[in-house]
Formats: C-alpha cells, sequence, structure tokens
C-alpha cells in the first residue's frame, strides 16, 4: 500500500495522476489515467477506472466496478453507486478512430446520486441533487432535486438534501421542513446529531 501524508493508493491500485486530493483513497484493482484530476476525500473503490480527462470534485465516492470515461465531470459530493455505467461517445464505431473531439460531455452537478447498475448516456446534465435509481437509463438532463427511474429514465417524484423522496407539496418528513426552507448544511447539522 503506498500511502503519503495526503492520500491512500492501495498496492494493487494504478495512479498515474498527479493531481489526487488531500485525504483521498484509491483501492485496489483500480487505475486513475495521468491528467485525471480527482478532489480532496474521495473515495475511489475497487475496480473502478477514471481516464485522463476526467475531473472529480471533493467528496465524491466511486463504488466498486465503475469506469469513468474522458469528458465526464462529477463535482462535489456525487455518489456513484457499484457497476454504473457512463458512455462518452454517442455514435461509437470500433472501425472509425474519431478521437476525443468526438465525444460529448457529461456534468454530474453538486450532490447528485447515481444507483447501482444505472447507465449515463453521454452529453446529459445531471441537476444538482438529484437521484438515478438502480438501473435506470438516463438519455436526458435531470432536473435539481429530481428522482428518475426506469428505461429510459423518467422523474417520479423530488428529492429533498438528505436523500428522502418529498411529499407532493415539497416537504421533506425527515427534514421537517420545505425543500425551498432547507440547505445541504442545514440537512447535514440536523441528522449529524441523529
Amino acid at each position: 500500500m503506498t500511502m503519503t501524508e495526503k492520500f491512500f493508493i492501495h498496492e494493487k491500485a494504478i495512479c498515474d495522476s498527479s493531481d489526487i486530493g488531500d485525504g483521498t483513497r484509491i483501492w485496489g484493482f483500480s487505475q486513475v489515467l495521468k491528467g485525471a484530476k480527482i478532489g480532496k476525500n474521495c473515495n475511489v473503490c475497487a475496480h473502478s477506472f477514471i481516464e485522463s480527462k476526467v475531473v472529480i470534485g471533493d467528496n465524491c465516492t466511486i463504488k466498486n466496478g465503475v469506469a469513468i470515461w474522458d469528458c465526464i465531470t462529477l463535482e462535489d459530493g456525487v455518489f456513484v453507486g457499484p457497476c454504473a455505467v457512463f458512455t462518452n461517445d454517442f455514435k461509437p464505431r470500433s472501425f472509425l478512430k474519431r478521437g476525443g473531439s468526438h465525444f460529448l460531455p457529461t456534468l454530474l452537478k453538486r450532490g447528485v446520486t447515481i444507483g447501482a447498475n444505472a447507465t449515463i448516456v453521454c452529453g446529459v446534465t445531471i441537476g444538482e441533487f438529484a437521484m438515478v435509481g438502480a438501473g435506470a437509463v438516463v438519455t436526458k438532463d435531470v432536473p435539481k432535486h429530481t428522482l428518475v427511474v426506469g428505461n429510459p429514465a423518467r422523474a417520479i417524484g423530488m428529492i429533498c438534501f438528505c436523500g428522502e423522496r418529498l411529499t407532493t407539496d415539497d416537504y421533506c418528513p425527515v427534514c421537517k421542513k420545505a425543500l425551498s426552507q432547507n440547505s445541504m448544511e442545514q440537512t447535514i447539522k440536523l441528522l449529524s446529531k441523529v
């Protein structure tokens, strides 16, 4: 195992990037290519792959078996569940070597959660604190605080900062307040007491 004062790289991981934030952990059988940027306090679990033109913010979790390809950006606090799939080429052909200029960027905004085995088709933006259900296939943009499920993914409700589904009047039964009267900071303060 390789441990610096700043971050941890398991002895069976390969990390060629020099842009890894303090407190980040990269676990066994994972590979991070040169040029990838990973923020502070991230957890990159086993059997993950991060390509060179990827940007990952602070406090992100990438669970086992996830590959994050060029032109994908994760803002702070994003959770990617086990075996979630990302794409970056909308019209892939093995016999056509078009290069990175053909890739479509994908953006996961702050606080997004991607469920296990979900597929995120390239070229979409998933809004702040949105939640993609397990196995969903996202083919278009997802608004902030929206819960999407199915194939293709469709909105079925709104989600609080805490991850709880909101009532029809945007009230969170866990935080005991309307979404408009809440914030991530308030939710952390409330739930850290429990």
